[in-house]
């Protein structure tokens, strides 16, 4: 490509070279623009830059070409179109801070490639973005989906949702953040595009703590059930829309993660699930499991507008040591004897009825080449 060509090109830069934010990069560089990657440490932006690999997070992976990296975060920002934030939940406020001078003269989207919520606080990241970069929520957007990392690194092909309160923002970052194995659905559910991303995390813990006690497809069906209407109540009564957490920011991303061994936090959930202590745990895992750090803030937000969520309640106590891992299956959902309806507290149809109806609508998604969709748009 010549040197014209290449400075025609959108350029883009993407803050964080771990698994998800590097994948990312690749996505964006697919689809036509000028990438450039900023990571922490030298030596990983020396790798990407020359080598175009990235060996420790997305071993076997052939980058493109128009992907450059820089461990100087000036440089990465430089000129930047739109800027992509891949940072570990809990690390996301301290770096903003050397973020925010860069881009003060700079009006472009920001987004938030990250799932979690911040422990002290309980904060969003698209909030916590907000507070550190001083800037409009409407140059602010998210991605969410089921999007394991090294599925798409090799070119598996998937879905992910970007939502943003801005309709403009949305359509514009689904513009660029999309090619031939990797398409884009817009909303402006913020909220529950965020808290979907977020909740997944920690049914995917219980799955795998079910898993790594030995327990069967019925234990796992019925967490990921249950799990689900957990996730819809909590995100409802903190604003969502319910028809976010059945798409690909909800469901979606529930079943790619409970049921892949890729995913770190059913890989966190199964070591729990072995014996393994929490600090244990921590230490065997290369990558950031974000549920871990979620769990308690969840909790909190959850009892602040009285949400009931039995499933991450005892997953916090085998986190705590309270809980012996295999006493998780037979309380799914409350250690009352009364019998309950399967419908959620919101209003909306739980348990099989919803799931059903949730897969129903994903494939007339696809078969309608997402036409079909009722809260992702095209």
């Amino acid at each position: 490509m010549s040197r014209r060509q290449d400075a025609a090109r959108p350029r883009v830069a993407v803050v964080g070279a771990g698994s998800w934010g590097t994948t990312f990069g690749k996505i964006l560089a697919d689809g036509g623009a000028h990438v450039t990657m900023w990571a922490r440490r030298p030596e990983l932006a020396s790798e990407i830059q020359e080598g175009k690999r990235n060996s420790e997070y997305l071993p076997g992976i052939n980058l493109p070409r128009d992907m450059h990296a820089t461990h100087h975060l000036s440089e990465a920002l430089e000129g930047a179109e739109q800027i992509y934030l891949s940072i570990p939940s809990q690390a996301v406020r301290q770096n903003l801070k050397a973020v925010r001078p860069l881009i003060a003269q700079n009006d472009a989207p920001i987004v938030s490639l990250m799932k979690g919520v911040e422990r002290r606080t309980g904060l969003r990241m698209s909030q916590v973005i907000e507070q550190e970069l001083h800037c409009d929520p409407a140059r602010i957007a998210v991605a969410s989906g089921p999007n394991l990392a090294l599925e798409i690194a090799r070119e598996q092909p998937t879905a992910a949702v970007i939502s943003s309160t801005s309709q403009e923002t949305a359509d514009a970052v689904a513009r660029r953040a999309r090619n031939k194995y990797f398409r884009t659905f817009v909303n402006t559910d913020v909220i529950g595009t965020e808290f979907g991303g977020v909740l997944k995390n920690l049914i995917a813990v219980a799955i795998g703590i079910v898993d790594g006690v030995g327990y069967g497809e019925n234990t796992k069906a019925s967490i990921i059930t249950r799990g689900l209407v957990e996730m819809t109540d909590f995100a409802v009564a903190f604003g969502a829309q319910h028809e976010t957490l059945q798409g690909l920011a909800g469901l979606g991303d529930l079943i790619a993660t409970c049921q892949s061994p890729l995913s770190r936090n059913n890989t966190a959930g199964r070591l729990l699930g072995q014996g393994y202590r929490f600090d244990d745990v921590v230490k065997q895992m290369n990558q950031t499991a974000e549920g871990l750090a979620s769990v308690a803030p969840i909790l909190q937000l959850a009892r602040e507008v009285g949400v009931q969520m039995p499933i991450v309640e005892q997953v916090k106590m085998v986190l705590d040591g309270t809980m012996n891992p295999r006493d998780i299956a037979p309380h799914l959902t409350t250690d009352d004897d009364t019998p309950q309806g399967e419908r959620t507290t919101n209003g909306q149809a739980g348990g099989g009825g919803a799931l059903w109806r949730s897969i129903q609508r994903a494939l007339d998604q696809f078969r309608n080449g997402g036409r079909g969709a009722a809260g992702d748009r095209s």
